[in-house]
């Protein structure tokens, strides 16, 4: 992390935190590999990794941690060793609603720290939730003093089409287990169109379940399209029925439909409201450095059984993600991590006996930038 600060200043008052699971190969527990909730629905023992990036989405520290452990009990030691370790003492820890419990708010509901964390509407209370869901008052646009109805917006392509880009807002503070925090409720277009794309193939893919394999059609998981399938298994004479009949659920679809485009946040903080959804929006860089780690990095599934070794083969991922985050900031302009990853992997050479080695891949103007860096 030193030498680090000699390459480039750290963005240290923002850190985002988020953990994922990886599996093994194998089907005995011991005291790190655990069987656990797996992203993967994979059925094996698994280790999870809590991860933290800095502002500028470079990584800053990992953990390690039995893969039955709560995800939720693993950010404050972490955070404690940046604390003591990194002489970081003001900063705000963003997060998504997974790590979104009182006891992490609590721990960073301090006048020199902050946190940003994805509220669940869901799970708000009934008077929240029902404040969350009113489309007809207290919208804004940031640095805008008028209000706008959203359910009028939703009805109105030309309406639609002006304001995709915009996100309206609305906030309110709320008190809720000794904490008192801003509890930030925004809507966008773009997000509501994302969402409802999103289940009307999720609602294909349940009629065609049903059409073909109806037998298949099992305890549906969290998100899963299955959560839109019905069983009715009397007849309208209220009669036992000799066949299940399965069907789409449109009350459970109204019902999900309600909530398209809407996204809730909880901070401590006073902040523009802008300042707020610029830092939330920048929890895609912890999602994409999980995917960068398992699909390029080969990350998974760890062959290794010795508790030093698999935490040495972490340690090793964790500092490749470090040095290629650095050298993507060096690209100008920026590339995507598989246009990078790509030129990386075509540095081949030719070695002739006696005369040396040839470099046989194309020279482009990402290649010349890539080879001043290495």
């Amino acid at each position: 992390y030193k030498n680090s600060l000699k390459k480039r200043k750290r963005s240290d008052g923002v850190l985002y935190y988020d953990c994922t699971n990886y599996f093994f190969c194998i089907y005995e527990e011991d005291d790190l590999r655990k069987y656990g909730i797996n992203k993967q629905h994979q059925p094996r023992p698994q280790v999870q990794m809590g991860l933290f990036l800095d502002g500028d989405g470079l990584p800053l520290a990992f953990s390690i941690f039995p893969g039955n452990q709560s995800e939720q009990t693993s950010l404050k030691p972490l955070e404690e060793k940046i604390l003591q370790d990194f002489n970081h003492s003001q900063f705000v820890v963003c997060t998504d609603s997974g790590l979104a419990s009182y006891a992490n708010r609590h721990f960073n509901n301090k006048a020199d720290r902050g946190f940003i964390t994805t509220q669940s509407i869901k799970k708000l209370k009934s008077y929240l939730k029902e404040w969350s869901l009113d489309l007809e008052s207290g919208w804004r646009l940031p640095g805008r003093p008028q209000q706008y109805n959203i359910s009028q917006l939703r009805l109105n392509p030309e309406l639609i089409e002006k304001f995709k880009s915009k996100t309206f807002y609305k906030e309110r503070w709320i008190k809720e287990n000794g904490i008192e925090q801003r509890l930030i409720i925004t809507y966008s277009v773009r997000y509501q169109e994302y969402q409802k794309r999103v289940r009307e193939n999720q609602c294909q893919r349940a009629v065609s379940l049903i059409d073909s394999k109806p037998q298949k059609i099992g305890k549906p998981r969290q998100n899963d399209f299955k959560r839109f399938i019905t069983q009715t298994s009397i007849t309208s004479e209220g009669e036992v029925a000799t066949q299940n009949h399965f069907h789409l659920n449109q009350k459970a679809i109204d019902d999900e439909a309600r909530f398209d485009g809407i996204y809730g946040v909880c901070t401590n903080l006073e902040d523009d409201i802008e300042t707020i959804i610029k830092i939330n929006k920048g929890r895609w860089e912890i999602e994409e450095s999980f995917m960068i780690l398992k699909s390029e990095f080969e990350s998974r599934p760890v062959h290794l059984s010795r508790e030093d070794r698999i935490k040495a083969h972490f340690m090793t991922c964790f500092l490749s993600l470090t040095l290629f985050r650095y050298l993507e900031k060096e690209i100008t302009p920026s590339r995507s991590f598989y246009e990078i990853l790509d030129a990386l992997r075509s540095f081949n050479f030719l070695d002739i006996p006696d005369e040396g080695y040839i470099p046989t891949y194309t020279r482009t103007s990402l290649t010349d930038q890539l080879y001043d860096f290495l």
